[in-house]
């Protein structure tokens, strides 16, 4: 129920999965009460039995051919469940109004809960790539973003969990892709978590312990691990950060697929109207709630 209610892109996403899990629990438990009974009948009759000699070769074949058939309140397994199914059943039927006002109680329980669940839920998938994407103040030259590019590419390139970098500058020969000059799109293809260098990480013990017990500590705390993604996406920032640039470091597949569902391409974006342009642009006497 939760996923039906969902709402623009997660809809979209989600609710043919429902539908599918939802119509083949249908029809299996359509099939259990229809097909599955004349399908046992049919194709589980006990063959007879076959008499030779000697006699441990009869048993023999006999429980190949025929095996061993139990009674359903024999068998070792059936027996548990009989043995819990059989007071919980017995105990509702004695008290059928009470064990219906009981389930409809728990059902309208759920109420509450499911007000305040949401129409919107899109957890974050871990890619593996990144797609960096500054910008900077429109009117910039070809040759200065083309400069601009290739220093990014190059700085992007020294971190060693990088495996290649693409970037591209400018606007395409198609109307879907109206970036101007001052808007770079990078993407990043990293190389497996295994593989990335360990870096150097200040722990809690490296300033204030002697240096001979730190080869101990180091077994349990070690300074030197691999990077974290959030820690490689603010090292990454530093690195490539510059004057007048405003970076965002998103995924590509879902920052392609936000930019075409609403045409914003970071998490969060704030959509400003008015009349007053020079208001609009440099926020004089205006307050942002």
């Amino acid at each position: 129920m939760p996923i039906f209610a969902l709402q623009g892109q997660e809809g979209r996403l989600f609710k043919p999965l429902a539908f599918t899990k939802n119509f083949s629990m249908f029809f299996a438990a359509l099939l259990a009460i229809t097909l599955v009974p004349l399908l046992i009948v049919k194709l589980l009759r006990i063959p007879k039995k076959i008499n030779i000699s000697p006699r441990w070769l009869n048993q023999f074949i006999n429980f190949i051919w025929a095996g061993k058939p139990r009674a359903e309140d024999k068998h070792p397994i059936s027996k548990v469940l009989f043995k819990i199914y059989h007071p919980v059943l017995d105990f509702v039927l004695k008290h059928r109004v009470k064990a219906l006002i009981v389930s409809a109680l728990l059902i309208l329980s759920t109420i509450p809960v499911y007000s305040q669940i949401g129409q919107e839920f899109m957890p974050p998938l871990n890619e593996g790539d990144l797609l960096y994407m500054p910008t900077t103040l429109p009117g910039i030259s070809i040759e200065k973003s083309k400069e601009w590019l290739q220093q990014q590419d190059k700085l992007i390139m020294t971190f060693g969990e990088v495996k290649s970098v693409f970037g591209k500058v400018g606007r395409a020969d198609t109307a879907t892709d109206p970036a101007p000059l001052s808007m770079v799109e990078t993407i990043i293809q990293l190389k497996p978590v295994g593989e990335w260098p360990k870096v150097y990480h200040e722990r809690w013990y490296s300033q204030s312990f002697p240096h001979w017990i730190k080869p101990v500590l180091r077994l349990f705390w070690p300074e030197m691990k691999h990077r974290d993604w959030d820690g490689l996406v603010q090292a990454l920032n530093e690195k490539v950060k510059q004057p007048g640039t405003t970076n965002a470091w998103v995924f590509p597949v879902k920052t392609r697929i936000d930019m075409l569902t609403t045409g914003i391409r970071t998490p969060i974006g704030i959509k400003i109207f008015g009349d007053n342009f020079s208001v609009l642009t440099f926020g004089y006497g205006t307050q942002i709630l």
